[in-house]
């Protein structure tokens, strides 16, 4: 038997697109001589669909894309994970689902049980859970199909059945194992995170030494706003050796001869460097972000400092020089050396760009105000004031040549609220919003590994907004390797004040930090959606309330 894994990009409610999309490949499956063709999940909507599961014609339409690719399910089988309606009176009205096709019929339904409503997923919201579990027979052959997180409630890097917590009560893959598959389908819609692709080969894996057949593992590939799927679908051999893994962050379809998947002989150590996965992550990100929507130019402030130079690098190879133009626009604070490192940015990328100096604007600005100001001394109104001139400089040009501006707040940054809203807040998209600042250092350093791209002086020089006199980062935050630390356990691990001071951070330090954070949520409210690279970015995956007042 021979089976086609399909790792394709799929977009949300685009069913036309979707159904093309996937008929083409099973022509391509057909032409490698494939018995059955496997989908990601929920491919016939997108994923995550969210709240359009509650229209009655968006079910409608899902349906009608598994109709007619049952009527392609001639001389071929097909996988496709699709939302279906639940018969009962009782539960939800839909299943997230795993459709069988075969010989012009659906030959049998397999229906997702485990369904997440942590972090960015909120499944129960709309699913019913599967009570159910039969393995589906296909040519001889014991199938298991499983949907994305029905394989995931198992214990990896080396902790014992005996001591695992388990989140759920039911491992479908314990039931489907008590009917003798001979191998495993699990189509998956996993988001990336720097460390997820480690991860699932590790969860694939534990499956397979726990339950000794083949897995095909087949994940969806494409950004879907701030979600990002980088594909990465994994076979494995029943003897745990990773027979192959499809490329990350683009579209694949391959075939695989499943007696050569069992036999195992291949075993494949993957690497996953973290800068490469990041710049991959982000530039995928802008990309569908902006072919989705139908957008196709960026406009971006460009300052001298290394947040603008990086999302201006990103959006390059995400979009093409010619559709990038960056806006360079110094104030009376503004260093030479920042223009200059603008400009040689902007020239090594090939990038249309424009000086607008905001002067002018700021002193109308406090000649306005200064009847009301009167002798109040100067603060960080004035340094705000700056920052939305050239909000204001940037939404005006966007809304003259329809360009889309792109965010430039790193995480560091927007977990402290070291930033203006409404000022260098503003964008469609915030492209680094979840890389910290010292991990934006970092992918300057990889992306200049070959030759410099970014200045070496905006790599180098003390971060600054440059909104006041010889200002610095460091006069209002604390080294930043050192806030990046407090804030990854604040934020990703979840580590409480009391334990971050026992890891030795000051504990003064650590109150005021955590405050920060916790004040600063009606900034990031809201801002614009942030590209998720970590396994706790701010938006849908983070939710705090704005009042709250624990350690605030």
């Amino acid at each position: 038997m021979r089976i086609a894994v399909a790792q394709l990009n799929f977009h949300i409610g685009n069913f036309e697109s979707n159904l093309k999309k996937m008929l083409s490949a099973v022509d391509t499956a057909k032409t490698q001589n494939a018995d059955i063709i496997c989908f990601s999940e929920l491919t016939t909507c997108g994923y995550p669909p969210r709240d359009f599961l509650e229209f009655d014609d968006f079910i409608n339409q899902a349906e009608n894309c598994v109709n007619e690719l049952t009527k392609a399910a001639d001389g071929i089988a097909i996988v496709v994970g699709s939302p279906s309606r639940n018969p009962s009176p009782l539960g939800k009205n839909l299943f997230n689902s795993a459709y069988f096709l075969a010989d012009q019929k659906i030959q049998q339904i397999a229906n997702k049980a485990l369904l997440p409503t942590y972090d960015v997923f909120d499944e129960y919201r709309y699913f019913e859970p599967a009570k159910e579990f039969n393995i589906i027979n296909y040519k001889g052959k014991k199938i298991a199909i499983t949907v994305c997180e029905d394989i995931w409630d198992l214990p990896t890097d080396g902790e014992s059945m005996e001591t695992y917590d388990p989140l759920y009560t039911v491992r479908p893959m314990d039931e489907l194992h008590k009917q003798n598959p001979d191998f495993a389908i699990n189509i998956s819609a996993s988001p990336f995170s720097y460390t997820h692709p480690d991860s699932r080969i590790k969860i694939v894996k534990a499956n397979v030494d726990r339950y000794k057949i083949p897995m095909f593992y087949i994940n969806h590939v494409g950004a879907q706003t701030e979600l990002i799927f980088d594909g990465g679908s994994i076979v494995m051999s029943g003897n745990g050796n990773l027979h192959a893994q499809l490329p990350h962050f683009e579209e694949a379809i391959q075939t695989f001869d499943l007696d050569e998947v069992t036999t195992g002989e291949h075993n494949i150590v993957p690497g996953h460097n973290k800068m490469q996965m990041i710049h991959d992550a982000l530039v995928l990100g802008v990309k569908d972000y902006f072919g989705k929507l139908g957008f196709k130019k960026a406009i971006i402030g460009l300052s001298g400092g290394i947040d603008s130079a990086l999302t201006t690098y990103i959006a390059a190879k995400a979009l093409g020089s010619e559709n990038v133009r960056v806006v360079l626009m110094p104030s009376q604070y503004s260093s030479d050396h920042s223009v200059k490192d603008a400009q040689d940015l902007a020239e090594n990328l090939g990038l249309e760009y424009n000086i607008v100096p905001i002067k002018p604007a700021f002193d109308t600005y406090q000649e306005m105000l200064a009847p009301y100001f009167k002798d109040l001394p100067e603060n960080v109104t004035e340094e705000n004031i700056q920052a939305r001139a050239r909000g204001m400089v940037l939404m005006a040009m966007s809304n003259k040549f329809g360009h889309i501006l792109l965010n430039t707040s790193n995480k560091s940054e927007m977990a402290v609220g070291y930033g203006t809203l409404y000022g260098d807040m503003c964008g469609g998209i915030s492209v680094i919003g979840d890389v910290y600042k010292t991990e934006v250092f970092e992918l300057c350093r990889w992306i200049n590994r070959n030759k410099e791209i970014i200045p070496t002086n905006t790599i180098t020089k003390p971060p600054s907004a440059e909104l006041r006199p010889d200002q610095k980062d460091s006069d209002s935050l604390p080294a930043y390797d050192i806030l990046d630390e407090i804030l990854f356990q604040y934020i990703e691990k979840r580590q409480g004040p009391n334990e971050i001071i026992a890891m030795g951070f000051d504990a003064q330090l650590v109150k005021r930090i955590l405050r920060l954070v916790n004040i600063s949520e009606f900034k990031r409210h809201q801002t614009a959606p942030v590209l998720r690279m970590s396994s706790k970015a701010f938006g849908m995956g983070r939710r705090m309330p704005i009042v709250g007042k624990y350690l605030s």
